[in-house]
């Protein structure tokens, strides 16, 4: 691979937008590579919230004057960017949430009368902690029985095993799109598909897919969808679930009260229609119009061809760890997506990860909050570097030769 594929103008400009990458640290120059976590933030986000707090500070949905108009318009253009954005069907099946976790926890807690003892819930077993703590809870409320989908002996899905778990006929499954902790991407379309033929209401954690990929519900065809605003380039404190109409008006509320209420009484309440039934209180309302702009930043700069630049830049990646020798990587795959896992021989990721830091180098060391996972390839933890469309072959090479310092000073 050359470097002139790999260096283009178009990735100089959007690079340019992120005003942290410009920064030094201890003497080097900032190579983030710690995108899988939270991603940086555009100008055009920074500038959106802004213009929010400078000029239109106000609460949504409940005032007259004229700042609440503006705020309200604005916060509601973003449901609408959403809708386009992941070609749902009504923009009502667009709720905003504080981020997947809660989104997830809400969908649990939403589903609670809809189990019984005995309910099977499916998991995929390199899931984030977020995507099965909240279930576990969901079977201790009901009864439910929580049993993890295996991965087979190359770190992916088992699929004979799921079909296999499926003539369960699971309640619920539960599935990630693309892994945090080792970038490998599921056919959660070809999942899904097979666990709605048995009966059971999906969801699909795409908290790590939507910075990367197009993504269209229709084609995906799940019950449910979450995701982060902070791993799109948008704020933290934001986060977004769609769900088909039908499903997501089932759910029970998880947060009572504001604007959620249709009317009250010391007798009895009543709750309001989509999507304000489940967006309880005053909303992240500067975090959604920030996510509003990173929707804008990627719909324009996360083109077909900046998309293959970042498998490019991937593979490249994964070509020189396992060039430099003495480095382990775990379920690295050409289609894996922004993430590489690994370790330097039998050295303790976080010693790895300090001494990068030391040179500037920012990558993610620990269990990634995937413990299940970790506990299945026999780890205590081990070193992430993840990429974002930001990224370059510098920051690439400059890990590498940095890493190699390290493997210099520790083998």
């Amino acid at each position: 691979m050359t470097q002139s594929a790999l260096l283009t103008p178009h990735n100089a400009n959007i690079r340019a937008q992120f005003p942290v990458l410009k920064q030094m640290l201890d003497g080097y120059p900032l190579c983030y590579l710690d995108t899988a976590a939270t991603s940086q933030k555009p100008q055009i986000v920074l500038d959106a919230m802004a213009q929010y707090y400078a000029n239109d500070n106000a609460n949504v949905h409940r005032a007259a004057h004229q700042l609440s108009a503006r705020a309200t318009l604005s916060y509601e253009n973003v449901r609408d960017q959403l809708q386009h954005f992941l070609k749902a069907k009504r923009r009502e099946e667009i709720i905003f949430t504080h981020g997947t976790t809660e989104s997830i926890n809400l969908v649990a807690f939403g589903l609670t009368a809809q189990l019984t003892a005995g309910d099977v819930i499916l998991i995929d077993s390199a899931a984030h902690h977020a995507n099965i703590v909240p279930w576990q809870e969901l079977a201790k409320r009901t009864g439910a029985v929580i049993k993890p989908i295996p991965l087979d002996k190359h770190c992916r899905l088992d699929i004979d095993a799921y079909q296999a778990l499926l003539a369960l006929k699971p309640k619920i499954v539960a599935l990630c799109h693309v892994s945090n902790a080792l970038g490998t991407v599921n056919p959660v379309a070809q999942l899904v598909q097979l666990a709605k033929a048995q009966g059971a209401i999906t969801l699909v954690d795409g908290a790590q897919a939507v910075a990367h990929l197009t993504l269209d519900m229709t084609d995906i065809d799940c019950d449910f969808y979450v995701f982060s605003g902070h791993k799109m380039y948008g704020p933290t404190g934001v986060g977004v679930l769609y769900g088909r109409f039908d499903v997501l008006d089932s759910l029970a509320p998880l947060l009572t009260g504001g604007e959620m209420i249709k009317r009250v009484s010391f007798e009895v309440t009543e709750f309001g229609s989509l999507p304000n039934r489940l967006e309880a209180g005053t909303p992240p309302i500067a975090e959604v119009i920030g996510l509003g702009a990173a929707i804008t930043f990627l719909q324009t700069e996360l083109t077909p061809q900046v998309q293959a630049y970042e498998a490019e830049l991937l593979n490249y990646l994964q070509c020189q760890l396992r060039a430099l020798g003495e480095v382990h990587l775990y379920g690295a795959f050409d289609d894996n997506i922004g993430v590489v896992a690994f370790n330097l021989a039998d050295e303790h990721h976080q010693d790895v990860g300090i001494l990068l830091d030391q040179q500037g180098i920012a990558v993610r060391c620990g269990h990634h909050c995937a413990m299940p996972l970790m506990q299945s390839l026999n780890l205590k933890g081990c070193c992430r570097a993840s990429i974002g469309i930001y990224t370059d072959k510098d920051d690439i090479d400059r890990f590498i030769t940095a890493l190699a310092s390290v493997k210099d000073l520790l083998l």
